[in-house]
């Protein structure tokens, strides 16, 4: 490899074996594109190197181990002990941030994705991924992003400083129950080691003010785990712990592991179960509100806002002239943008017109007008206005 800037060889080498082994571990806002490859994306300087989606922008994130060493056993992961398939690395702290700051003054990353197996524990290994981040923030003067992985047992004050150093933390609770992680991950403690972590991140956000943004993530469909199951335990922990977001991974069967064997779950699970992530954190939804088959699965073949609305509104469409935000809220293709959108409109006229509604954000219009009433008249008989080549602008008053 051939790099323009001055760099320790074996510190380039192990960066190289880590691969792209962590793409399976999300580290912005649209987790399925951060792991799949493009052909029309240049190469990557370093496998490692994810583009990722954050609040303020795309950025190249360094998605690095401290070690790939493990002394747990999960069944699915593979640095589990005793793989031997797995290449073991390993780096110091100050190796770590000196590899990160160089390739970050050479313009290759602008962010950083700090994990780790675990050796020696959860509290000594915590203490090598705290002292990364000191070094890079006090001796490089980085002030750049940090997501840091907070360990299985890491006590109160490692968590408290690890969110002082970082933008984002996260431990992953990896099954929705105690049961589901046991059967996934034998030698973990969800009670013990796990939740009681993302409990003492929210008191110290609320209490302490600590801007660091709150993550977990599930395995999904290894043990017989629900979509019901793993939305119930995001829905707590959006309303009563404040996560930024859950993030969900369907299995995939690694080599040389217990659940080698076992078939992959479809990508789209995973899909409809952002999606209805989304619907109970950003559009004031419920868990009761999910349209749930017996099996306590969402339907593969279509979005839960859209199932439940076939079930509910095609006989009962909602003006838009008169709904409440919360009810523009349930409408296939209406997003908060659009709802506060159609209530700032409608103070200023009435919206007659569905081109109006595309002036003022609507994108799918065809997903969304069998749901809306204009003016008291079903929008599916305005759909020809989109026959024009541009859709009409709104004007000043909408009436």
């Amino acid at each position: 490899m051939n790099m323009n800037f001055r760099i320790a060889p074996d510190s380039i080498q192990k960066l190289s074996l880590l691969d792209d082994t962590l793409r399976f571990e999300p580290a912005g806002d649209q987790p399925m594109a951060e792991r799949s490859a493009s052909p029309s994306r240049a190469p990557k300087p370093l496998p490692c190197i994810s583009e990722v989606t954050t609040p303020t922008g795309k950025k190249p994130i360094l998605k690095a181990m401290m070690t790939t060493a493990c002394e747990r056993n999960c069944f699915y992961c593979p640095f589990r002990a005793g793989r031997s398939r797995t290449r073991r690395i390993t780096y110091t702290p100050d190796e770590m941030a000196r590899t990160y700051d160089i390739i970050h003054r050479a313009g290759l990353v602008d962010g950083l994705f700090l994990s780790s197996g675990i050796i020696k524990g959860g509290v000594s290994t915590q203490d090598k991924l705290i002292d990364a981040a000191e070094i890079l923030r006090k001796r490089y003067n980085y002030r750049g992003y940090i997501h840091l992985k907070i360990m299985p047992g890491a006590e109160y004050d490692q968590v408290r400083r690890a969110m002082q150093l970082a933008d984002r933390v996260s431990i992953n609770l990896e099954g929705a129950t105690a049961e589901r992680l046991a059967a996934l991950a034998p030698k973990k403690d969800y009670w013990n080691e796990l939740f009681p972590r993302l409990q003492w991140m929210s008191e110290l956000r609320r209490k302490e003010g600590l801007r660091a943004g709150i993550v977990t993530q599930f395995v999904v469909g290894a043990v017989g785990d629900t979509d019901l199951e793993l939305l119930q335990v995001s829905e707590h922990l959006y309303s009563r712990l404040g996560l930024r977001r859950t993030y969900f991974m369907a299995f995939h069967p690694v080599i040389q592991t217990p659940f080698e064997s076992l078939p992959p779950v479809s990508p789209q699970r995973e899909f409809r179960l952002y999606q209805a992530s989304f619907l109970l954190r950003d559009y004031g939804w419920s868990i009761e509100d999910l349209p749930f088959l017996r099996n306590g699965n969402l339907p593969l073949d279509v979005d839960p806002k859209l199932a439940w609305a076939r079930e509910h509104l095609l006989g009962h469409p909602i003006d838009v002239n008169r709904a409440e935000r919360h009810e523009l809220l349930r409408i296939p293709g209406v997003g908060p943008k659009l709802a506060d959108a159609i209530l700032a409109a409608r103070r200023r006229g009435r919206i007659r017109e569905i081109g109006h509604l595309v002036a003022l954000g609507l994108r799918d219009v065809e997903k969304a007008s069998p749901f809306l009433l204009l003016d008291g008249k079903p929008a599916t008989q305005q759909l020809r206005l989109l026959d024009f080549p541009t859709a009409p602008s709104l004007p000043r008053t909408c009436g």
